[in-house]
């Protein structure tokens, strides 16, 4: 099983700029979307669904053209839960997951915290996802959260931690929670495979990063203990050009 996560920014956008023609040769089994910045009346679901992917659940946010997550799927889940049921959580859609037999699939979208007020919500956030996912996991053991988690882990994960060291998204206090959530049993899929530098998965519009590879690896893939026996492979795929996140993916054996 192939899934693949992707913060397209704008599926509209990303449409536009070929983002149906790629995902047919990608050609996952799902794939994860994070800030869609739409309502599904606002898309053209049928290229979709001509590309291979029948099955497709959209969480938007309150606000029209901001955030909101989705789902595609090649074949019917079980399941469909959209959001957490937390309400200072779910109006800006921010989490939805499909349950398959093996399997259970979350598209997630973690605030950014570009001031105090923002990073104030998203300290919150990350505070109550941890306990709906510490719960939701004893009866969802085989849970898959894919996403934009706005923090990188490490300096390795990076281009400069010395002078971003006080910017949201590395803050000591969010590397410590992201550390923090994988040790409460969930793999960093990509680092459980690759332990190099110099892989990151958003680049700033600014100073040319990307062409310069000064990225950041803010979108992860964790996938929970009970699964580790059933991971393939985990990579990221940067020459994919529709945003300015790149998209990743993590492929399983059942």
């Amino acid at each position: 099983m192939k899934i693949i996560s992707y913060n397209v920014n704008g599926i509209r956008a990303a449409m536009n700029k070929g983002f149906v023609a790629w995902l047919q040769a990608a050609n996952p089994d799902v794939i994860c979307i994070q800030e869609t910045k739409a309502m599904v009346d606002q898309v053209d679901v049928s290229q979709i669904e001509d590309a291979g992917y029948p099955y497709h659940y959209w969480f938007s946010a309150q606000k029209k053209g901001y955030s909101g997550v989705a789902i595609f799927s090649k074949t019917k889940p079980n399941h469909i839960e959209y959001g957490t049921g937390i309400p200072s959580m779910d109006f800006e859609g921010r989490n939805i997951r499909v349950d398959f037999d093996n399997i259970s699939i979350m598209s997630l979208y973690l605030p950014s915290g570009t001031n105090i007020a923002r990073l104030d919500h998203k300290l919150d956030y990350m505070a109550q996802f941890q306990k709906y996912i510490d719960n939701l996991k004893i009866k969802i053991p085989n849970l898959v959260i894919c996403g934009d988690y706005n923090i990188c882990h490490e300096a390795i994960d990076i281009h400069d931690p010395v002078r971003n060291a006080t910017v949201s998204g590395f803050l000591p206090v969010e590397r410590a929670w992201i550390g923090s959530f994988m040790n409460s049993g969930f793999i960093d899929s990509f680092r459980h495979f690759n332990k190099d530098p110099h892989h990151y998965t958003w680049w700033s519009y600014r100073a040319n990063s990307r062409a310069n590879n000064k990225g950041w690896r803010i979108d992860y893939n964790m996938v929970a203990l009970p699964l580790q026996e059933n991971l393939k492979r985990a990579v990221i795929l940067p020459d994919a050009m529709h945003s300015d996140h790149c998209p990743l993916l993590v492929e399983f054996e059942f």
